[in-house]
């Protein structure tokens, strides 16, 4: 039978198909309109970001609740992906959409932590303090350690003593900034966070 089934006849059974299901799903336009509810992100705050996860850089929309005030409390209901980010248009791997989970993480480290020596029990202590005593901590071992010459007498101003681990979800700006400050520093051992 379909073998005898014109396209003409195909395509006429098809708009009466849809013209009768059209018809079973009317309704006044007053009855849809009062269906229709506002859309639950229409007040929230909206902000752009990346997402962290690797350096792919993904764009990010993150919604708040809250009035906006500089004082105010926000509290993050929802995270999508951006669809004018030039990268993602929208939108995100299985890590970027459950961002709001990362956020919301009753594990996740909020202030900086440290862990004295020889102790088992981590403290919480200012950024101030941490950024004062990472200073301190390198500037330490690049003094202790720092190869001005090698033993032919030709200078290589070498620290291999540390290394830096660069973020990945930053720009080719910043990332070369960053080269540019460890290299000064005269560290050899370099790398990125991620590669895709």
């Amino acid at each position: 039978m379909l073998e005898s089934l014109s396209r003409r006849a195909f395509v006429r059974g098809v708009g009466a198909g849809l013209a009768g299901t059209a018809l079973g799903f009317g309704g006044s336009e007053q009855a849809l309109a009062a269906e229709v509810r506002p859309f639950r992100l229409s007040r929230a705050l909206q902000t752009r970001n990346t997402c962290p996860y690797c350096s792919v850089g993904c764009g990010v929309i993150m919604y708040a609740r809250g009035d906006g005030s500089k004082n105010a409390r926000r509290e993050l209901i929802h995270i999508e992906g951006d669809p004018d980010h030039p990268t993602n248009r929208g939108t995100l791997c299985p890590k970027g959409a459950a961002l709001l989970d990362f956020v919301k993480a009753p594990t996740r480290t909020k202030h900086p932590m440290y862990r004295a020596p020889g102790t088992n029990e981590f403290k919480q202590v200012s950024w101030d303090w941490a950024l004062d005593r990472i200073a301190r901590l390198m500037k330490d071992d690049r003094d202790k350690n720092f190869i001005a010459k090698n033993a032919e007498g030709v200078t290589v101003n070498r620290w291999i003593s540390t290394g830096f681990l660069a973020a990945s979800a930053t720009t080719n700006e910043t990332a070369f900034m960053t080269y540019k400050a460890v290299r000064s520093a005269g560290m050899v051992v370099f790398d990125n966070q991620a590669r895709v």
